[in-house]
């Protein structure tokens, strides 16, 4: 009961620590918008100036709802895969599969050149973009699965995705070195990570995919539980180990995926989040831990872009930076932990 009772005001505060980051969000930047001006321009309220309301529709509040979606898919990409794998430092960066979703998008970047026009102009459109990185997230993802029924040790799979990772890294400098300078730059700004390019069509676009992975993920709550003991425990309780394990690798390839074509490799957010989420509640349950990784990936999603926009400055740094400044400590502080549990 005290545990319900904890984790109901943990879900409060959370919901309403979103609110108040999202506000603050876009209240930040270069034209700092007072709090209460956002709200009355997104809930309706009151008249706010026209360049505000300018400034906010057209470019705040999207870069935000990307941040808050990006936060939501990573964290719960980096969940699935540290429980498919029962490993603490499993996530989408580091078992690859953003490098395979950056492979796919140079082959359609730098690689759309030799086709014929129409051909190449249909590749690097969005949606060209979208399935080549989802296509490279679950090529690696499928690898990485297939090497990891081999090897039993944790480290070890760990080793082998910042292998894929190296290995796909150099096929992308071999890509970029026969590129031209147009598609180089284009590769390059798309690999430090922007939250703020994306119009409200391609938001669209992401939302639909996020919300499929979300959707997929929840199809597979009771089974993740189950592998938390281990395949042969699932088994002997009724669950379809090959569909299950399919339905993660799909609802994980289309969220890293997709979040990768649109905003670019984000660093360090899916494995870290979920750590946070079960310090602070304290559980295995997935169920629980589902939603509050949704949550608190959103938060820490915003809490990154307000903090890489800089208010008073005239410039933004790259999200990627900001995400592997949080997140590397994390990762440090857990193979610390891990070592001495070992």
């Amino acid at each position: 009961m005290k545990r319900n009772i904890k984790h109901k005001i943990l879900f409060t505060s959370l919901l309403i620590g979103l609110v108040v980051v999202f506000l603050l969000n876009i209240g930040f930047g270069q034209v700092a918008i007072p709090i209460k001006e956002v709200a009355k321009s997104i809930f309706g309220f009151g008249e706010v100036k026209d360049t505000w309301e300018y400034i906010i529709i057209n470019f705040r509040l999207p870069k935000a709802i990307t941040a808050a979606l990006v936060g939501i898919g990573l964290s719960i990409s980096g969940l699935l895969m540290q429980t498919l794998f029962r490993n603490p430092l499993a996530g989408p960066y580091v078992l690859g599969l953003s490098s395979g979703s950056s492979l796919g998008v140079a082959f359609v970047i730098m690689g759309a050149s030799i086709l014929p026009g129409f051909l190449a102009e249909l590749f690097v459109s969005s949606l060209g973009i979208l399935f080549a990185s989802i296509l490279g997230s679950l090529f690696v993802l499928s690898l990485v699965f297939l090497v990891s029924k081999k090897l039993k040790d944790t480290i070890s799979i760990l080793i082998v995705g910042l292998m894929f990772s190296s290995f796909t890294g150099a096929i992308v400098s071999v890509l970029t070195y026969f590129s031209s300078a147009e598609q180089l730059q284009k590769f390059t700004f798309w690999s430090m990570g922007n939250l703020g390019n994306l119009s409200w069509l391609q938001l669209l676009i992401l939302s639909i995919f996020v919300t499929i992975g979300c959707l997929f993920s929840l199809f597979s709550i009771k089974s993740l539980d189950a592998f938390l003991l281990g395949e042969n425990y699932a088994k002997s309780i009724g669950i379809n180990i090959k569909k299950q394990r399919n339905i993660i690798f799909i609802s994980t390839g289309i969220l890293a995926g997709s979040i990768t074509a649109f905003v670019g490799p984000i660093a360090f957010v899916g494995l870290a989040v979920p750590h946070i989420s079960k310090l602070l509640f304290q559980t295995s349950n997935h169920k629980t831990l589902f939603f509050s990784t949704m949550i608190l990936g959103a938060v820490i999603m915003l809490i990154c872009d307000t903090v890489s926009q800089l208010p008073g400055f005239d410039f933004t740094l790259p999200i990627n930076a900001i995400t592997s400044i949080l997140g590397a400590p994390i990762v440090i502080w857990l193979l610390i932990r891990k070592r001495g549990i070992s």
